[in-house]
Formats: C-alpha cells, sequence, structure tokens
C-alpha cells in the first residue's frame, strides 16, 4: 500500500483543521490525538517523525526518499484492515478528511500534480461511505479533484451533497448555499445540460442581486455565468449585452487587471469571435492572454483557457503561422496538470485537428479526431457536445477528401445527436447542416442539399424572430 508523501498530506490537512467551516468527524479528533499524543489539532512535524520513527523500528512502515513515499508491507496491510474491520467505516472517514483537508484549491503545476495523484486515493472511501456521511467541506474538496479529473457525475453527487445540506443547516439565501449552488451549475455546463445550468445560475444571480447588491463580485460573477449559458446556447446578443455589463463593472470594482475582469474579456471576445467579429476577438484576446501571462503565469488556468481561444480565433482568420504552435503548447500543458484524457486535453487535440483540417493537412486532422473520437466516446459519452462537436468536423474532414459517402454518414448521424443535445436551431446545427448540404451537392443529390438548406434557412427566420 503506497501513501502519496503522507507527511505532507497530513501536514495540510493538521493546518487546515483550525480552518474548517463545519465540524470534522470525531474520529479525525481521536486518532490526531493518539498519533500525535496531543490534545489539539496543531500539527508537528517532530512528533509526526517520532511516530513514523517508531513505526518503522518495528518494521511496520518504510519510506522511499526519491519516490517520497510510504509503504506498508502488504501483510501488515492485510492484518490491520481484517483487524479494524468492526472500524472499516470510520476509518474510511478519517482516510476522506484527510485527503480532503489536505489542499487549498489554488492553481499552480504542483497543485494540479498533487490533486491528481489524490484521485487514487478517494475510491475506496467514497464507495465504501454515503453523500450524505461525508463532512459538506470535505466534500466539497473532493468534489474539486473529481472536477479536475473529468469525473463529473461523481461531482455532481458530491456538490448535490452540499448544497442540500447548506440549504438544510444555513438556509437557501446563505452565501455558502449560493456558491453550493452555483458549482453544481458549473458542472451541469460542462456536461452540456445548459438548461439545468442557466436555471440555477439566474437562481443564484436573482438572490445575490439581493443579498449583496448588484455591484458586488460575487454578483457580477453570477452575471458572467448567466451570460456564459447564453453564448453556450448559441444566444449571441443576449450574451454580448450581459458580458459588455460584467466587464464594465468588473472594471470598476476590481479593476482592468483583476482575474475576473480578464475573464469577462475573454468570454466576450468568444462571443464575438462566434458571430464572426474575428478582428474584434483577436484584439482583446491579445490583451487578456498578455495580462495573464504577466499576471498569473504561463501555466494558470485563464492562460490557457485564453491562449486557446485566440488559436481557435486564428483558425477561423485562416492565420496558421503561429496558431499550431499556440495549441501545442495548450495541449502539452494540459497533459502536465491534467493527464492525457482529461476532457480539456481531448478538446484541446479536437481543436488541434480542426487547425490541421484547415490548413490541408487532411490525414492528420482525420488521424487525430478518428482518436479524439474514440477517447471522447469512452470518457464523455455519445452525445456530449464535445464529442459531437469533434466528429462533426471529422464528417468536414472527410468531406474535404472527396470521401462523400463517409462524410454524409457521419454528418447525418451528428446532426440527429445535436438537434436532440443542443436544440434544432442552434448555430452548431445550422453549421453542420450546411455542410451536409454541401456534400450532397458535391454528391450530385441537389434535391436533397435544397430540402436541407431550406429548413437551415427556416430555424435561421426563427433565431432572428426570437
Amino acid at each position: 500500500m503506497l501513501v502519496y508523501d503522507t507527511g505532507t498530506l497530513l501536514l495540510c490537512a493538521g493546518c487546515r483543521a483550525s480552518w474548517r467551516l463545519h465540524p470534522l468527524p470525531l474520529i479525525f479528533t481521536r486518532v490526531s490525538r493518539t498519533l500525535l499524543g496531543k490534545q489539539d489539532l496543531s500539527w508537528s512535524s517532530w512528533t509526526f517523525q517520532k511516530v513514523i520513527m517508531r513505526l518503522g523500528s518495528h518494521s511496520l512502515i518504510k519510506y522511499d526518499h526519491q519516490n517520497r513515499t510510504y509503504s506498508i508491507h502488504p501483510l501488515v496491510h492485510h492484518w490491520s484492515s481484517t483487524t479494524m474491520e468492526r472500524n472499516q467505516y470510520h476509518m474510511q472517514k478519517l482516510i476522506l478528511t484527510i485527503i480532503g483537508l489536505s489542499f487549498s484549491v489554488t492553481f499552480t503545476n504542483e497543485d494540479y500534480i498533487y490533486r491528481r495523484k489524490l484521485l487514487k486515493h478517494t475510491t475506496n472511501p467514497i464507495a465504501s461511505l454515503k453523500p450524505e456521511d461525508i463532512n459538506p467541506l470535505v466534500g466539497t474538496h473532493i468534489a474539486q479533484i473529481y472536477s479536475e479529473a473529468g469525473h463529473w457525475k461523481e461531482t455532481e453527487i458530491l456538490e448535490k451533497m452540499v448544497m442540500e445540506w447548506r440549504k438544510r443547516v444555513l438556509g437557501e439565501d446563505h452565501l455558502d448555499t449560493l456558491k453550493s449552488m452555483k458549482f453544481l451549475a458549473k458542472t451541469y455546463w460542462i456536461q452540456g445540460r445548459w438548461s439545468d445550468a442557466e436555471a440555477l445560475f439566474l437562481v443564484v444571480l436573482e438572490k445575490r442581486n439581493l443579498v449583496l447588491g448588484g455591484d458586488h463580485p460575487d454578483t457580477l460573477e453570477s452575471m458572467a455565468n448567466v451570460a456564459v449559458i447564453y453564448s453556450s446556447q448559441g444566444r449571441w446578443k443576449e450574451a454580448e449585452a450581459l458580458e459588455v455589463m460584467a466587464m464594465e463593472r468588473r472594471k470598476q470594482v476590481l479593476g482592468e487587471d483583476h482575474l475576473n475582469t480578464l475573464i469577462s474579456m475573454d468570454n466576450l471576445a468568444v462571443t464575438y469571435r462566434e458571430q464572426g467579429r474575428l478582428d474584434d476577438a483577436e484584439a482583446l484576446q491579445s490583451v487578456v492572454l498578455e495580462k495573464s501571462k504577466r499576471l498569473l503565469g504561463n501555466d494558470h488556468p485563464t492562460t490557457l483557457i485564453t491562449m486557446s481561444n485566440l488559436a481557435s480565433t486564428y483558425r477561423e482568420k485562416g492565420c496558421f503561422e503561429d496558431v499550431v504552435a499556440l495549441q501545442l503548447v495548450v495541449i502539452e500543458k494540459r497533459k502536465q496538470q491534467l493527464g492525457d484524457e482529461h476532457p480539456d486535453t481531448l478538446r484541446g487535440m479536437s481543436n488541434l485537428a480542426a487547425i490541421y483540417s484547415k490548413q490541408g493537412h487532411w490525414q492528420d486532422a482525420e488521424l487525430l479526431q478518428v482518436g479524439m473520437m474514440e477517447k471522447m466516446k469512452r470518457v464523455l459519452g455519445d452525445d456530449h457536445y464535445w464529442a459531437l462537436e469533434n466528429m462533426a468536423n471529422l464528417a468536414n474532414t472527410y468531406k474535404d477528401q472527396g470521401r462523400l459517402r463517409d462524410a454524409e454518414a457521419l454528418s447525418v448521424e451528428v446532426i440527429e445527436k445535436m438537434k436532440r443535445v443542443l436544440g434544432d436551431d442552434h448555430p452548431r446545427v445550422l453549421v453542420a447542416m450546411k455542410n451536409l448540404a454541401d456534400t450532397y451537392k458535391a454528391l450530385g443529390h441537389l434535391e436533397n442539399a435544397k430540402v436541407v438548406e431550406a429548413m437551415v434557412e427556416e430555424s435561421r427566420k426563427r433565431r432572428d424572430r426570437s
């Protein structure tokens, strides 16, 4: 049994026990006192080392200095698990508590790597406990581990538990309750469940506006979150209006260089790009990227998101000179921070494939898109909108290579799924339908092309009327 840098883990957990927001399990206190011989929960590295030396002197534990891990002999591990069988529930609760309190939610490379290493140690405790048995503060932190790993269903379960606990104990208007609702809404959003996310985000915006006022940073955050949902739904004008308002207020309240101001600027730039205002998007994203690198560092999530978004803008403008290098930097850093098969890494690779396709490097694009299609299906599911976006891009790559039958079959499949997930009139659906019409024309199926084009035109009229 290996435990990653147990000294650091227990040190962090012990330090954070003093600022906890919710009561910790009683066993945490009991074991801390038994192991460390102390009546309080303050950390003592010297006491911890004495405990480890005592255990090591009896060959119960060994420390690997190179890998910074402690190992317990398999026989000792088996003996302890069978001897303490009646206390397994409490022990698993303790393990999860220590893991949950061992980190703060910051975003350096080391933070990501540390939380990734913790993931494997949460599996057994989570499987042994009911969500309602997990301390809310611990649950929030374990949800962060799952979210960064792309395990959004597990994240959702924990976030729902924390939200319901806070509603019941703190009240529906308490700021911590609203924060829990926000986290859950973001998890809905990342899964493509935009209606669910919109409903929660709107509730949080309304309540924060009443409790905190319209210019409070948390209210402005909620305004920006609603705008992101509108943008995801293809409601560009509504998104732009809210994004401009949130950005200007954040500049006044927080300053032009604040992280949240930069996020608002980048979100607005994406909305500009989706409306075809590519020069406006590039100008804004260039400013955000320069500030993010200078103020936050090259590895910060906001820096990487802006870098990826700017690469997409360059792709749409046909500026391919630097776009591949930019996207490769994003992919490499996400691999380091999140892992090769994290959804954000996979989407970055899908975007790279789209760049290859735009450049006319169709074989490279196809190879990458086929690989991403299988991985995204396994990691995200068949109907996640990132997976559908990649499938639509692959259909275009087939079309550009003259593989029209393959392009037709895949386009029909992806349009059907997109309509079900995004709605008949979503801009992504209309683009896919326009590409299918082009495929029909290339096949000589002119009547089919006319039917599809008429459907696209009717959908656009409906969008304009709404």
